[in-house]
């Protein structure tokens, strides 16, 4: 019998548009159907199913036999892509930090190369301002008297 609400569930979540479903309002979210062992609760929304039962007075859901296996797979599935990325990321990493810190010869070419770039730019500047100071200047028009 319980198998029977289950596929009677399902037949009523495929039959529900999912246009009807964007407008139903939260409220008639879920439905429930009585089996003979509990309720079979079905999110229209989303087309989830769940077994209930009453413990302790109080309604217990949990998901259905095809979800949870849904469930469990596809978190497995995203474990193995965490790990796979962890060792990603490990690989990428250096083996050493100290290995990064150059050494004395290392930082000497780098200097000289600066200060050559830097003497290349500052002589550029220089030849410009020489060819600014060169050009004749125009005299500047004399302020009218305002008398």
């Amino acid at each position: 019998m319980t198998r029977f609400a289950i596929l009677a569930a399902s037949a009523v979540a495929i039959m529900i548009p999912v246009q009807a479903l964007a407008q139903e309002p939260a409220v008639n979210r879920y439905t429930m159907e009585k089996t003979e062992s509990g309720f079979v609760r079905l999110d229209t929304l989303t087309g989830e199913m769940s077994i209930c039962t009453q413990q302790a007075g109080q309604l217990v859901c949990r998901l259905a036999a095809d979800e949870r296996r849904a469930f469990e797979e596809t978190l497995s599935e995203l474990s193995a892509r965490v790990e796979s990325l962890e060792a990603r990321l490990d690989a990428l990493a250096p083996p050493n930090p100290d290995a990064q810190i150059p050494d004395e010869a290392e930082l000497d070419r780098a200097i000289g190369a600066m200060e050559k770039m830097m003497r290349r730019f500052f002589g550029m500047v220089e030849e410009l301002q020489k060819e600014f100071d060169d050009t004749p200047k125009i005299p500047p028009e004399p302020i009218p008297d305002r008398t």
